[in-house]
């Protein structure tokens, strides 16, 4: 559910979320929570603690009292709903409970991988640290590759979504699954890093929604803090290594734990570019309704390079018939999308499919969001 503060409340929620008010709203407290009725709109109003907020109406009833349990902070606080009736299954709710303060975006963990492959304090790393960075590199895919179908095709089998189910297959090449896979190339690492303090105290940091809960958000790349890009010492550098890898495998997790529960694929890839490496989001869903002729798919993209900014686009295939649309948050970055148009239009007229549609907007759609009645998504 996506919880919003009503008027009365907002001032309130604002220090709840930023974690500067409000005592007891920290990472693993348990909230009392009750439903106290229903909008003209529909929404549901309900007491938390000390705040009242609105949400959306759950797929299952709430009792007169329950309990949530803080998952995460930040702008949007994410809750878990625990002494409700759910259908979810334990184990799955627990292995979610566990990851989901863990958890953080791609970005944080390119980053430093970043300046410790161009800056001569990889040198003073073990050796077996530095084959595990080469390795995570190499399980990172290219613009080159993803500008093709079967590119994009290898990208999203080797994400890591899939390492498990594809190790499971009979007669597969465990070795080389598991060395071109990017969950296999963080477990790796992982592995090498072991005993390295980690900076993270899974308190008070801010950490990003997992992705069934956030949608599709392009996802910039990130700066190391100063004192670490001016750092000479290897040594300076293992801690947050480890706290990102750490995060990256969480978040992946979370992803594979969530595929379970939606009919969409959420899928995160790592692309290395010039001088940096980027974070390309895909959701790809199978629409099935009456008859087949309403049968279709939904492709979409996200990213944030640094030569356009923040690009999503939504591509739908009906048959043979596709409508391609595209955003982008600056107006030059639309100008130069739209001079590629009669380029793709010739593409796919050679590739026999029918366009029906192809528009380029500037600015970013709302992000949307999947509804869960065991967790709740809390935004300001």
């Amino acid at each position: 559910m996506i919880i919003q503060p009503t008027s009365v409340a907002a001032l309130t929620w604002l220090g709840a979320a930023a974690g500067a008010s409000a005592e007891g709203w920290r990472i693993g407290s348990v909230l009392s929570a009750r439903p106290l009725g229903l909008t003209d709109q529909g929404l549901l109003v309900m007491q938390i603690g000390a705040l009242t907020v609105e949400a959306e109406a759950p797929g299952t009833q709430l009792p007169s009292q329950f309990q949530v349990r803080v998952l995460s902070l930040g702008p949007q606080p994410l809750l878990e709903i625990i002494g409700a009736q759910v259908t979810t299954d334990t184990s799955v709710n627990q292995a979610m409970r566990e990851r989901l303060p863990q958890q953080n975006g791609y970005a944080p963990l390119l980053a430093t991988v970043t300046a410790l492959a161009q800056w001569p304090v990889l040198r003073q790393l073990p050796a077996y640290v530095r084959n595990a960075l080469a390795l995570l590199e190499h399980s990172m895919s290219n613009p080159e590759e993803l500008a093709t179908g079967d590119g994009l095709r290898q990208a999203i089998e080797r994400s890591g979504l899939f390492l498990e189910s594809q190790l499971a297959q009979p007669g597969g090449d465990d070795a080389s699954i598991g060395q071109d896979d990017w969950k296999g190339a963080l477990l790796r690492l992982l592995t090498a890093l072991d005993g390295q303090p980690s900076l993270r105290d899974g308190n008070d940091i801010n950490v990003a929604p997992p992705l069934q809960s956030r949608g599709m958000t392009p996802q910039g790349r990130l700066a190391l803090p100063p004192e670490l890009a001016e750092s000479s010492e290897a040594a300076s550098f293992l801690p947050r290594l480890r706290s990102d890898v750490q995060a990256a495998l969480a978040r992946l997790e979370v992803a594979q734990l969530e595929a379970s529960k939606v009919p969409a694929w959420m899928i995160e890839i790592p692309v290395q570019g010039q001088q940096g490496a980027d974070v390309l989001q895909v959701r790809l869903e199978q629409h099935n309704k009456d008859g087949e002729q309403d049968q279709h798919w939904t492709l979409g993209f996200a990213l944030d390079l640094p030569s356009l900014g923040p690009v999503q686009g939504e591509l739908v295939l009906r048959g043979l018939h596709l409508s391609v649309r595209l955003w982008a948050q600056q107006r030059e970055s639309t100008a130069r999308l739209e001079q590629q148009f009669d380029d793709l239009r010739s593409r796919l007229a050679a590739s026999g499919l029918s366009l029906d549609q192809l528009s380029c907007q500037t600015g970013l759609p709302q992000a949307g969001a999947s509804r869960s009645a065991v967790f709740l998504k809390a935004t300001a």
